[in-house]
C-alpha cells in the first residue's frame, strides 16, 4: 500500500486506540490487529503499555487471550454486578439456520464459525445480524455461543402457500426447513383465496423464544413454475421487489430523452472521436464506453465515459429514493433484477451504439511512455460507433484483424502496461471461477462452464480501475478540510485466518510471508501464478479470498489493500450501482467550487448500500447454487470426480471437477468417525488414521439433489 504507517506520540497513540475500540464495542484485538488498524509505526511494546493504561482508566477490558476491546459493562449500567470479561466474549456475525433448527453464526471476528443450539436463537432467523456471546471457560472443540440481541432483522417478505381459517391464515414459506410460518388476520389477507401462493410482509416479529410472526398479504400470485418461484423468492427474501411501484415507473416513463442544443453547450462534445463499448453477449444496458484519438502532439487521448445517470434522476424524487433503497442491481442466473426502471436503465441512460448520448467521463492523455500527462473529468456527449461483445474485441486482439481493430489492440497495449504498474504497486491477483450456465427455452439448465477471463475483459477493467482512482484522488487532494465523499475500502486480512491459511499452504509446499501488508500481497500473487500450474494450489485461492475482508463503501479512507491504492472509489457503473450515482453528484458539485456533504447523512447511505451489496450478493449466490442443484439433480446415481473444498464436523464438501457442484459428503455416510482440526483443513479417521485434506481430488455418487433446499448429497466411490 501506499500509506506509510505514521510515527504518534504517547498521547495521540492513546487517542487513536480509544476511537478505534469504542467504535468497534464488540470486536476483540491483539496489539498486531491494533497496530494495522490504525496504521502506526509505534512499536508493540508502547500500543500494549497504552491499552493498560486505559485498561486502568476501566475504558478497555483485556480478555484472556492478550486481546483487548471496549468496556462496554460498567457498574453503573449493571447496578454494580458487573460480569467478568474473560467469561464471554462478544462477537456480531451472520445466522446460517441448518435444518435441525440450530445455527452457525458466520463472523469475521474470529476463524472459526460459532454453534448455536436452536434454545439459544432468542428467535433469531436465517440471515439475521446477531450478537452472539461465546464462553471461555469450558473447553470445546468448537466455539459454541448464544444469541443477547438481534441487531437487524435480514427477512421482511415472504413467499409460500396461505391456508384460511375462522380466526386467522397462516402462510407456509416455501422454504419451510429455513423459514418460519407467519400469521396473518383475515383484513390483511387481500383478496387471496385458500391455498393461494402469495407474498406476505411481515409486520410483527414477536419478542422472545417461539413467538409467532404476523403479517400482511401485499401480493397475490398467479400459477408460476417452480423456478419462476424460486428466483423470486430468493430477491424478496433478501429484501428485493422484483417489480417497481406504480408511482416510481409514472415517473420515469414521464422522461424526455430528446438530446438539446442547449445541453449540448454545456458538455464536452466527443461524438466525432471514435467510441466503443465492449460488454457481455447478453447486455442489455451499457453504462461505459471508451473513446481512442492521437493528439496532434503525438499523445494519445482515452475516455472513460460513463452514463449520465443524474442527469434524469433528480435527488428527491420517488424514483431516486428507490434507486437508493435497492442500492444496486440483482444479477441472478436467468434474470436482472435492476436498480432502475428499464425505461432509463435500457433506454434513456444506455450507451446505445449509433446514438447520441449523455455521459459524465474522465479523460486521460498518455505520452509515449504511456505516463499520465492530463486528465480532465466532466460532463460530455457520446455517438458510440460500435458495440462489442468481449468475444468479438477478444478476435481483434488475437487476430489483429476487424473494424477497430488498431484501436482496441492500441488500447490494450495501455491497458497492459496500466496492469503491469498496479501489480508492481501491491494489487493482488486473484480471479474467483464465475460459473456460467446454458437454460433452454424455460430457463432449465441444460450445461454449465466456468466464464474464462481473456485480454478484452482485463482491458475494460483497467481503465475502469483507472477511472475510480483517479476521480477518488482528485476529491481527497482538491480541498483541506476534506471533502466528504464515498470511498470503496478494503481493510487488511484477518491476521488470525491468514495464520490457519498460512499454516495449511505449508503444509501444500507454499511458503506464504505475512509480516508485512506488502508481503502479504505478494504471496497472494506468488500464489495465483503458481495455480496456474498446479491444481493442487489452485483449491488455495477461494480459501485465500476467505482471509481477506470484504471491500465496503464509506467516507472514512483507508484505502483498497486488494488494488494496492491509497485512494479508490466507484465511478463506472451508475446504471446498476447507486454508490456510483453519489459519486457523480459529489465529483460533479466539485469541479468547479468545494462543495461538502453532510458527513454523517453520506457515511448512513454508504453504510444502507454496502448491507445491500452483501443481500445482492447472497441472493446471486443463492440463485448459482439453486441452478446447480437443479441441474445435477437429473444425474442421481452417477459419478464424477471432484476435489474436497471444505470440511465441517460433519463431513466433506466436495465440488465437482467439470461443473463446480458442491455436495455434502457426510462421515455418517462412511461407516466412520473422523477429528476436524481447528483450523478444518483436513479430518482424521478415528478408526484407521487415514486423512481426507483440503484440494484432495476424490470420485463421488451423486445421492440426492434438493433444488428448492440447495442442497447436494454425495457418497464416496470406493
Amino acid at each position: 500500500m501506499n500509506r506509510k504507517p505514521r510515527q504518534l506520540n504517547e498521547s495521540e497513540l492513546s487517542n487513536q486506540i480509544e476511537r478505534l475500540l469504542s467504535k468497534n464495542p464488540k470486536t476483540r484485538y491483539n496489539v498486531i490487529q491494533i497496530s494495522r488498524k490504525i496504521n502506526v509505526a509505534n512499536p508493540p511494546e508502547s500500543i500494549k503499555n497504552a491499552l493498560l493504561k486505559l485498561a486502568a482508566e476501566k475504558k478497555v477490558v483485556k480478555l484472556s487471550d492478550d486481546r483487548y476491546k471496549w468496556e462496554t459493562f460498567t457498574a453503573e449500567k449493571t447496578g454494580g454486578n458487573r460480569r467478568k470479561a474473560e467469561d464471554e466474549i462478544l462477537y456480531t456475525g451472520v445466522v446460517d439456520m441448518t435444518r435441525s433448527g440450530a445455527a452457525y453464526i458466520i463472523n469475521s471476528e474470529s476463524v472459526e464459525d460459532i454453534y448455536v443450539h436452536g434454545h439459544n436463537l432468542k428467535g433469531a432467523l436465517h440471515k439475521d445480524e446477531v450478537t452472539v456471546a461465546v464462553s471461555e471457560s469450558k473447553a470445546r472443540r468448537r466455539p459454541e455461543g448464544r444469541v443477547v440481541s438481534i441487531e437487524k432483522r435480514a427477512l421482511s417478505r415472504v413467499i409460500g402457500h396461505i391456508r384460511i381459517f375462522n380466526n386467522y391464515a397462516i402462510l407456509t414459506p416455501d422454504n419451510s426447513r429455513i423459514y418460519p410460518e407467519v400469521l396473518v388476520h383475515h383484513n390483511d389477507t387481500m383478496t387471496c383465496n385458500d391455498n393461494d401462493r402469495v407474498v406476505v410482509e411481515i409486520i410483527s416479529w414477536g419478542r422472545g423464544q417461539n413467538k409467532a410472526l404476523w403479517g400482511k398479504v401485499i401480493k397475490v400470485l398467479e400459477d408460476i413454475s417452480d423456478i419462476e418461484m424460486n428466483m423470486q423468492s430468493i430477491l424478496f427474501s433478501n429484501g428485493f421487489d422484483p417489480e417497481f411501484s406504480e408511482e416510481v415507473l409514472s415517473e420515469a416513463e414521464a422522461m424526455k430523452g430528446a438530446i438539446t442544443d442547449a445541453e449540448i453547450r454545456k458538455r464536452r462534445d466527443f461524438r466525432d472521436v471514435v467510441t466503443f463499448t465492449i460488454d457481455p453477449l447478453t447486455a442489455k444496458d451499457f453504462d461505459d464506453a471508451v473513446s481512442y484519438q492521437v493528439l496532434e502532439n503525438g499523445s494519445i487521448e482515452i475516455g472513460v465515459h460513463i452514463a449520465d445517470v443524474t442527469h434524469y434522476l433528480q435527488e428527491g424524487t420517488a424514483l431516486d429514493k428507490e434507486a437508493l433503497r435497492r442500492s444496486t442491481s440483482v444479477y441472478l442466473v436467468d434474470r436482472v433484477c435492476p436498480m432502475l426502471p428499464e425505461k432509463l436503465s435500457n433506454d434513456l441512460c444506455s450507451l446505445n451504439p449509433k446514438e447520441d448520448k449523455y455521459t459524465f467521463s474522465a479523460v486521460f492523455v498518455f505520452d509515449k511512455d504511456v505516463k499520465i500527462v492530463h486528465e480532465w473529468f466532466g460532463k460530455t456527449i457520446i455517438h458510440s460507433n460500435r458495440r462489442f461483445t468481449y468475444e468479438e474485441a477478444q478476435e481483434r486482439i488475437e487476430t489483429c484483424e476487424g473494424d477497430f481493430a488498431e484501436e482496441i489492440n492500441i488500447l490494450n497495449n495501455i491497458a497492459k502496461k496500466l496492469r503491469e504498474e498496479r501489480y508492481a504497486a501491491g494489487s493482488i491477483s486473484f480471479e474467483s471461477e464465475e460459473v456460467q450456465f446454458i437454460l433452454d427455452e424455460e430457463s432449465k439448465p441444460t450445461g454449465m462452464y466456468v466464464r474464462e477471463r481473456k485480454e478484452a475483459h482485463m482491458l475494460i477493467e483497467d481503465f475502469m480501475l483507472l477511472a475510480n482512482k483517479r476521480v477518488a484522488i482528485y476529491i481527497a487532494t482538491k480541498a483541506k478540510p476534506e471533502i466528504p465523499f464515498i470511498y470503496r475500502i478494503h481493510d487488511l486480512p484477518n491476521p488470525d485466518k491468514l495464520s490457519d491459511f498460512a499454516l495449511f499452504a505449508a503444509e501444500l509446499g507454499f511458503k506464504f510471508k505475512m509480516d508485512k501488508p506488502e508481503q502479504i500481497a505478494d504471496s497472494f500473487n506468488r500464489l495465483a501464478i503458481a495455480a496456474h500450474d498446479n491444481p493442487l494450489l489452485k483449491l488455495l485461492e477461494p480459501l485465500a479470498i476467505r482471509t481477506m475482508a470484504k471491500a465496503v463503501y464509506s467516507t472514512e479512507n483507508i484505502g483498497h489493500y486488494g488494488l494496492g491504492f491509497e485512494y479508490y472509489t466507484h465511478f463506472t457503473s451508475p446504471i446498476r450501482r447507486y454508490s456510483d450515482v453519489l459519486v457523480h453528484r459529489g465529483l460533479f458539485r466539485n469541479l468547479t467550487e468545494v462543495h461538502r456533504e453532510d458527513k454523517e447523512k453520506l457515511e448512513l447511505k454508504a453504510k444502507h448500500i454496502s448491507d445491500q451489496e452483501k443481500k445482492a450478493s447472497e441472493s446471486e449466490r443463492e440463485s448459482t447454487k439453486y441452478f446447480q442443484t437443479l441441474y445435477i439433480s437429473a444425474y442421481i446415481g452417477q459419478e464424477f470426480d471432484g476435489v474436497i473444498s471444505g470440511i465441517i464436523e460433519k463431513g466433506v464438501f466436495v465440488e465437482l471437477l467439470d461443473s463446480k457442484v458442491e455436495g455434502l459428503v457426510t462421515f455418517d455416510s462412511m461407516g466412520d468417525m473422523f477429528t476436524v482440526p481447528t483450523s478444518r483443513m483436513k479430518a482424521k479417521s478415528r478408526l484407521s488414521g487415514d486423512e481426507l485434506t483440503m484440494g484432495q481430488k476424490i470420485r463421488v455418487r451423486i445421492k440426492a439433489a434438493d433444488p428448492d433446499t440447495r442442497r447436494t448429497d454425495m457418497e464416496i466411490v470406493i
